[in-house]
């Protein structure tokens, strides 16, 4: 099977970001199947001609099925202060969803506690604190609607386990293709429609703030509604 090639949004001496398809690993797991880190890592040693090992650290991670801006660190420096910046939540991640039922409200805040069942990798939402439960928080913007779909805008205050696909799914939103929280149908490319659309950071090193934008997937309704709110 011949390698994905990748799409690079940024990347200097101490950063590297890129823009993920749907349906690839940020790391590995159990499967052993190909991941955006081993690609990126070949990429470099190609790029740079550099023998050995490739060092890349991964600052975070965005579910298989979901696509979009990735950031990974090139140095141990870097890593070490990109991992300090995410957990102190000095990072501002904005996503687009694509959700099957128009929201009850146009622009809201969702609080809700989130469970995870390990066994079956899903997340539960409930309206009040619970049993191994952990808070989450985003709030959402419409941007367009068609239809039958309903473009949001997300931007998550907490990076709970599958937090946007449970919390809208709980308001009724599941986002189109994701059948593990309750969309009709799955998506041919086996993705769901969210995706990672921007990182806003500090540079590690520079500490100039910078924003990295992903293209949305060449999808026909993705280009739809990105030509309705450019």
């Amino acid at each position: 099977m011949a390698k994905q090639s990748i799409e690079v949004i940024y990347e200097d001496n101490h950063i590297i970001v890129v823009n993920k398809p749907a349906g690839l690993l940020v790391q590995g797991d159990q499967t052993g199947d190909e991941t955006l880190l081993d690609l990126v890592k070949e990429y470099i040693k190609v790029q740079y001609n550099k023998p050995g090992e490739v060092f890349l650290g991964v600052v975070h991670r965005i579910d298989r099925p979901v696509s979009g801006v990735v950031l990974f660190a090139r140095t141990s420096k870097a890593l070490k202060r990109l991992n300090q910046a995410f957990s102190d939540r000095h990072v501002r991640k904005t996503y687009w969803a694509v959700v099957t039922k128009r929201p009850p409200v146009e622009n809201d805040r969702l609080c809700h506690w989130l469970r995870k069942d390990q066994e079956k990798n899903k997340s539960k939402a409930f309206e009040k604190e619970a049993k191994y439960t952990k808070y989450c928080e985003l709030t959402y913007k419409t941007l367009a609607a068609s239809d039958r779909f309903t473009l949001l805008e997300v931007n998550p205050k907490t990076g709970r386990h599958h937090q946007i696909r449970v919390q809208l799914a709980k308001i009724g939103c599941a986002i189109k293709g994701d059948l593990k929280y309750g969309a009709p149908r799955s998506n041919n490319d086996g993705g769901i429609h969210l995706h990672a659309r921007k990182l806003q950071i500090e540079h590690p090193v520079t500490k100039k703030e910078m924003t990295f934008v992903a293209r949305v997937p060449k999808e026909s309704l993705w280009k739809t509604f990105e030509s309705m709110v450019s």
